[in-house]
């Protein structure tokens, strides 16, 4: 009888399991950023769905489909000056919601999805990027387009900076001590990466600072310090108060052919009296999940890794490339990250002594040394407020900044303009 009571429950819960799988994903809202060569379409939704994007031409449009989903709010409509869309609609085929956008002109596009924090629910997130003027040949078909979903990101031209710091830090007094640079050659290219951004605030301080606008001013600091030395350059992935993909952030460091990636962020934790400063490189498991990612996905076979195609080889032969690319990537990052270390010394107390290693997505790259720098403690009172003091942000800038360019003087790339000096 016992048998027949659990097989019942077992049975119920299964139906009941279906019935709540079956409900549809209500879809409430659709919001808008945008600036002149990009563009977020943020969509409210009650869960995650699945869903499939493509671009569909005759007219150009962007298509979404949501899987078992229903529109329950009104899609706002774009300004009639919005850089991409021209109008949106939204219809409803048996279980599948189709949002579609107008387009005015090509566009790259990425999708992700967010889970709820404080101020947003669920959330289906698609993000385009200007890929120019339609043109007459992109009406010649109707049927869908398979474009890839990664976004094509142009580097930043080098920036003019002056010779003192200013309180946004815009600008910066370059250091007493410099690499030296000779008349040919590029720069060294650092891609500086403000943690959160946008609706992703980050962690907070118990006065209400916000992770990521301090890190964003540190951010500019430590660009404006790059600038101004001779034969380096620096790239902001995000200029301003925007959310930016993880590895949408490892995309622009590559497309700027970085020469290493550096991480901002600020740490909290539970016990207000936690301070002090950490530095992170990638684990060797993350860097193995990393591996068989690459290796595993089709879209990313066209990749660069060490300026070696990985499509065209034998799984065995673009395993041991990928390999060796990311055995001298983690050492570099373990190089710059122990010099990085080293400088924080001299400002502060660190809350770890030694290079730490985790698996932070955006230290994946497999060809761009990348670390991450736990500047402070934010949920510690002391450090949330030093981390608003300007003077204190710059202090932080300044310590990565000589760490990194003490790394680069000890280990040149050989085609930059400091190589061989």
């Amino acid at each position: 009888m016992r048998h027949f009571a659990n097989l019942f429950f077992l049975l119920a819960l299964q139906l009941f399991s279906s019935l709540v799988l079956a409900e549809p994903v209500n879809v409430n809202s659709l919001h808008f950023w945008s600036s002149a060569k990009q563009s977020r379409m943020m969509i409210d939704v009650s869960a995650i769905p699945a869903h499939n994007i493509s671009w569909v031409n005759q007219p150009d449009r962007l298509v979404i489909d949501i899987d078992n989903a229903r529109l329950k709010g009104k899609l706002s409509q774009p300004p009639a000056s919005h850089p991409f869309f021209s109008s949106i609609r939204a219809s409803q085929k048996q279980k599948v919601l189709r949002i579609v956008a107008n387009l005015k002109r090509q566009v790259g596009y990425e999708s992700f999805t967010l889970n709820p924090n404080k101020m947003y629910g669920h959330r289906l997130v698609v993000d385009l990027t200007d890929k120019g003027p339609l043109s007459a040949g992109d009406a010649a078909s109707e049927k869908p387009i398979a474009r890839a979903a990664k976004t094509e990101t142009k580097a930043s031209a080098p920036q003019k900076v002056a010779k003192k710091v200013s309180g946004d830090g815009s600008s910066a007094k370059p250091a007493s001590e410099t690499l030296p640079t000779g008349r040919s050659g590029r720069n060294i290219v650092v891609a500086i990466d403000a943690g959160h951004g946008g609706e992703d605030p980050g962690a907070h301080g118990p006065g209400g600072t916000e992770e990521k606008r301090v890190v964003l001013a540190i951010a500019k600091k430590l660009a404006a310090l790059i600038n101004s030395q001779k034969g380096m350059r620096a790239v902001l992935v995000r200029k301003g108060d925007y959310y930016v993909d993880l590895r949408k952030r490892m995309e622009i460091a590559r497309a700027a052919n970085a020469d290493l990636f550096v991480s901002v962020h600020a740490d909290a934790y539970q016990k207000a009296d936690v301070k002090g400063a950490s530095v992170f490189t990638l684990s060797n498991r993350g860097a193995s999940s990393e591996a068989a990612r690459w290796l595993a996905n089709s879209e990313n076979a066209a990749d660069l890794v060490g300026g070696v195609r990985l499509d065209d080889k034998e799984e065995v032969l673009a395993s041991v490339l990928l390999d060796l690319s990311q055995t001298a990537t983690l050492e570099a990052s373990s190089n710059v990250a122990k010099h990085v270390l080293k400088s924080f010394q001299n400002i502060g107390g660190l809350h770890f002594t030694t290079v730490q290693q985790a698996g932070f997505l955006v230290l994946k790259s497999p060809d761009i040394p990348s670390i991450l720098v736990e500047t402070a403690f934010i949920s510690n009172p002391g450090e949330e407020r030093k981390l608003n003091s300007t003077d204190h942000q710059s202090t932080i800038a300044t310590a990565i900044f000589k760490g990194v360019r003490s790394y680069f003087k000890q280990y040149t790339p050989n085609d930059t303009r400091v190589a061989g000096l």
